[in-house]
Parts: structure tokens; C-alpha cells; sequence
């Protein structure tokens, strides 16, 4: 019986020690995914099309006989925030005021027309060369500097059949500074995943169409952070992964 006890207890005793060992013997942490791995690992990607930085070439023409049509590179003077919600502005350190970087300031374009014919006139402004859009694009969003007037801002896409098509972007009746921001159709054509042929959209102009009810004249407005959201998803094909980059 001595006996007996004695093994139960060298029994408990090495249980014991066994359970103080692995206790103190350090976690491995569980890896977590990142917000920065999520994103990489998303297949929308911003690109920036146009800053207006280099913006000397972009030209505007108008159907007016009358008055001056122009575009003008100007230095950016105040700050770009959205007067309907205070909390929208572009990225940091995208859009400095000559205030803020006197020796790098942000640029903008401005453009000047004149309408006067009510609800017909109209004023296209084209940069030097269509944009192509690799990949397929989902949205498109500018920043506008409006005077509070009724006009109405549309960009201009070409699919790749050369259809153009014309998607709204807003009335520019507002004071100060918004973004624009707009979904592209699911009826525009674009690429698809095995594309053998260019299916790529083309980014054509910007044009304002003249409002039957506002009074006609001189006529300002001004652009800048040109950008579109793009699903590369579709570019994803067997021997995509090696790249042409050698």
C-alpha cells in the first residue's frame, strides 16, 4: 500500500512539472493581415491621368462666333476643399497653394469661353493626346472650381470600336471647390479577361453644355487631380506573372 502511494504520488509530481514547463515556454504570435496587405491585395488601382502640371498643351474650343475661348495654367492660390463637405481634400502634400510651397506650388486649369445661345453653346477642352486606360476602368473623378453656375460638366470616352460616349459629371452651380466623381456604365464596352485584341477605353475631353436658363456671357471654371479607379483583375491571365521588365 506504501508502495502504491508512493508511485501515485512521483505520478502527480512529474505531471506537475511537465504543465509548469510548457507553461513558460513563450506563445508563437498568429500572423495577421495588415490593412496595407488587404490593399495590396485588391485589384482597384488609382491612377493619376492628368495633375495639370504640365497642362500648356491642353486646348478648348467652343461653339460661340463670339467672345474668347482659352485654357491657362495657373499657380493654385488658397486651399482645395470641398465646400459640401469640409472634410474632403486631396491627398497630402498633392495639392499645395503657392502660400503653403511658394517654390512648388500645385497647378490648375483654368479655362475661359463665352455662351450665347442658351442650351446650346458648348465648350470642349482636349489635352494633346487621348489618355489610354490600361485595364478596366470603374470610375473617374476631377476636382472643379465652379462660379454657381447651371452648366453642366461631362467628360468624353472613346470605346474600342471609336464609339464616343459622354458620361455626366455634375451641374457646376456651386461656389469653391468639389470633386466630381463618377461610375462608368456597365454598358460601355471595355476590355475583357482574354482580350486578343486593344479593348482598352480612351479618355477624349472634358466638355460643359451651356443651360437653357442661365444668362449667357463670360464664362469660367477650372480643373485639377484628374484620376481613375482601375480593375486590373482582367489582366490576370496563365503567364501573367512574368513580367516584362528585363
Amino acid at each position: 500500500m506504501f508502495m502504491k502511494n508512493k508511485i501515485i504520488l512521483y505520478l502527480l509530481m512529474f505531471l506537475y512539472v511537465i504543465t509548469r514547463i510548457y507553461a513558460q515556454e513563450p506563445q508563437q504570435p498568429q500572423p495577421q493581415v495588415t490593412t496595407t496587405e488587404i490593399q495590396n491585395t485588391s485589384p482597384l488601382v488609382q491612377i493619376d491621368l492628368e495633375d495639370f502640371e504640365q497642362a500648356e498643351d491642353w486646348k478648348a474650343y467652343a461653339t460661340s462666333p463670339i467672345g474668347e475661348t482659352k485654357t491657362l495654367k495657373l499657380v493654385q492660390r488658397g486651399e482645395i476643399r470641398a465646400t459640401d463637405d469640409e472634410n474632403m481634400v486631396p491627398p497630402e502634400g498633392e495639392a499645395l497653394s503657392v502660400e503653403v510651397d511658394p517654390n512648388n506650388p500645385n497647378h490648375i486649369l483654368g479655362i475661359k469661353t463665352y455662351f450665347i445661345n442658351r442650351g446650346f453653346d458648348r465648350v470642349e477642352v482636349k489635352p494633346p493626346h487621348e489618355f489610354i486606360i490600361k485595364g478596366k476602368v470603374r470610375q473617374f473623378s476631377i476636382w472643379v472650381l465652379g462660379r454657381n453656375y447651371r452648366h453642366t460638366l461631362y467628360l468624353k470616352i472613346r470605346d474600342y470600336k471609336g464609339n464616343f460616349h459622354k458620361i455626366r459629371l455634375g451641374r457646376l452651380n456651386f461656389f469653391g471647390w468639389r470633386k466630381f466623381v463618377v461610375a462608368v456604365p456597365g454598358w460601355v464596352p471595355q476590355s475583357t479577361r482574354f482580350a486578343l485584341i486593344d479593348k482598352n477605353l480612351h479618355f477624349y475631353s472634358f466638355f460643359v453644355e451651356s443651360d437653357v436658363h442661365e444668362v449667357g456671357g463670360e464664362f469660367y471654371f477650372y480643373l485639377d487631380g484628374f484620376k481613375t479607379l482601375v480593375d486590373k483583375s482582367e489582366l490576370v491571365y496563365p503567364g501573367s506573372e512574368i513580367k516584362d521588365n528585363w
